[in-house]
């Protein structure tokens, strides 16, 4: 398959309007929005996960570290070179991204308890050990904040897996801090 990355002006019609809002939102379209496109459903999905994960109660930092986490384990490399760069613009403390893009713990033992539940949510599909989830409560963590990762894996598995069957550019924004997943 060959996957077009649209922009604004050769869009679906039905993906027109949100490429738009992309665009003013972003300031530019990105790759990998301009893929989804080509299936507005899946775009219009894609974007409101996202808008409703912002709106979880979970800080700016566990939102990027569940993009990061989720992207990483799925071996996505548009997307943990995208939310580096959008990390950065967030002010998520960059040892916890770089911990995330090189597979080392965070120093943060709240966040490395985060971060640990989230790539085994990923990796054992939905079966994260006992021992995981007691020392993620054991930080404070609750089943509100459980399940509020839920919403951003399933919004990251939509990019993930979209960006692994089109091979997504990166964008120019994000070439900077370019990700590849270690073999």
């Amino acid at each position: 398959m060959k996957f077009q990355v649209h922009s604004i002006s050769n869009a679906p019609i039905e993906s027109k309007p949100l490429l738009e809002a992309a665009q003013k939102k972003f300031g530019f379209v990105p790759n990998m929005l301009g893929v989804m496109a080509e299936a507005p459903a899946l775009l219009k999905a894609y974007l409101t996960i996202a808008d409703i994960f912002d709106s979880s109660t979970l800080s700016a930092t566990e939102k990027q570290i569940v993009a990061l986490t989720v992207s990483a384990v799925n071996g996505c490399e548009y997307c943990v070179s995208a939310h580096t760069g959008i990390a950065g613009m967030l002010q998520v403390p960059s040892d916890v991204v770089e911990a995330i893009r090189e597979d080392k713990p965070i120093a943060d033992k709240k966040l490395q308890s985060f971060r640990l539940l989230v790539a085994e949510i990923v990796g054992e599909r939905g079966y994260p050990s006992e021992t995981t989830l007691k020392n993620f409560l054991s930080h404070g963590y609750n089943e509100k904040n459980y399940l509020e990762i839920l919403v951003g894996v399933g919004m990251k598995t939509l990019s993930n897996f979209t960006n692994h069957a089109a091979l997504t550019p990166v964008d120019d924004a994000f070439k900077k801090v370019e990700w590849k997943k270690s073999l």
